[in-house]
């Protein structure tokens, strides 16, 4: 939503490390208040508050509860239909989806198709399909969007085109597997093994790994406004931890995202790739009259090969 703001270099930080600052606090709060209330193995997994008051004899307080769960509960659906049509605005903007869903309201100035198709979508996929499935391929693509944002952040910072060496890419690379690769081993060691001995090892290579990338991989961009502070740790940390949460979905909700994720990228090499290349050299055409007859030249020279390749193969 950044081109929705009037300061985007400016508002968004604030925005985005003022909204987590007060969420994090009030979390800790809220569990800090709940363990106080009840020994944390008493603790209900669907209704922890409600419970928690009603066995303390405060029966009138579960039903605040409940309604500032449903006001909490509307709010998250609003901002998730927000963030899903700015999504799809921008997708149709390639032409990788019906450029229809781009379409912004003049009076409103917000993307009225995108939000409508997907509100309804929403609402029919939440009807028909069960809470946990939902919940846990929600939680398995956030992660793994959040691990391919750190990922992308360090290769940003760390390279560019032409530019970096082939000494500090291949290195770049190295450390970039290690991190990730040890990131999925203490994953994997937590979820199946109740010893400490293999974190001593896979934690101590992947700070290696941190180290590595932080003093043999000059940084080749410089953020002009506001960039992420300690680069590369937080960037590192973040695919630790996303990855460490990705290692406590269950089997079938991998399964899940597996085929969604095959399906797409069947979609996108086969259509969405020649679509939005399509729709960027058209704007690159309109904008450089030399590449306009250039263009077409080219579009004759390959119908003229094409024809008469075909009449050589016919013949």
């Amino acid at each position: 939503m950044a081109e929705e703001t009037k300061n985007p270099g400016r508002d968004i930080p604030i925005g985005l490390v003022g909204s987590m600052t007060i969420c994090t606090i009030l979390y800790c709060l809220m569990g800090l208040t709940l363990c106080l209330m009840q020994k944390y193995t008493n603790i209900n997994d669907d209704a922890p508050f409600s419970i928690a008051f009603r066995d303390v004899g405060w029966k009138w307080a579960q039903y605040i509860v409940a309604l500032g769960a449903l006001k909490g509960m509307t709010t998250v659906l609003l901002v998730g239909n927000v963030g899903q049509a700015r999504y799809l605005t921008h997708i149709a903007r390639t032409h990788m989806i019906p450029p229809w869903f781009a379409l912004v309201n003049k009076r409103t100035g917000t993307p009225i198709n995108a939000t409508v198709v997907m509100v309804l979508a929403s609402c029919v996929i939440a009807f028909f399909s069960s809470l946990n499935i939902l919940s846990n391929l929600l939680s398995i693509s956030t992660l793994f969007i959040f691990m391919l944002v750190a990922v992308a952040l360090l290769v940003r910072r760390h390279y560019v085109t032409q530019q970096t060496s082939t000494h500090h890419r291949n290195l770049l690379t190295f450390f970039l597997l290690t991190i990730i690769g040890t990131s999925i081993a203490i994953a994997t060691y937590w979820a199946k093994s109740s010893g400490w001995v293999g974190y001593l090892v896979l934690v101590p290579i992947w700070f290696l790994a941190t180290a590595g990338l932080a003093y043999f991989v000059p940084e080749a961009r410089k953020p002009k406004t506001w960039g992420v502070p300690l680069v590369p740790w937080i960037p590192s940390l973040s695919i630790a931890t996303n990855i460490f949460l990705l290692g406590s979905i269950d089997k079938n909700s991998f399964i899940r995202f597996a085929v969604w994720t095959v399906v797409m990228f069947i979609y996108y090499f086969f259509f969405g790739l020649h679509a939005s290349y399509d729709t960027a050299l058209k704007k690159s055409d309109q904008s450089d009259p030399t590449k306009v007859a250039e263009e077409g030249k080219i579009r004759q020279t390959f119908e003229f090969l094409t024809v008469d390749s075909l009449n050589h193969t016919l013949q």
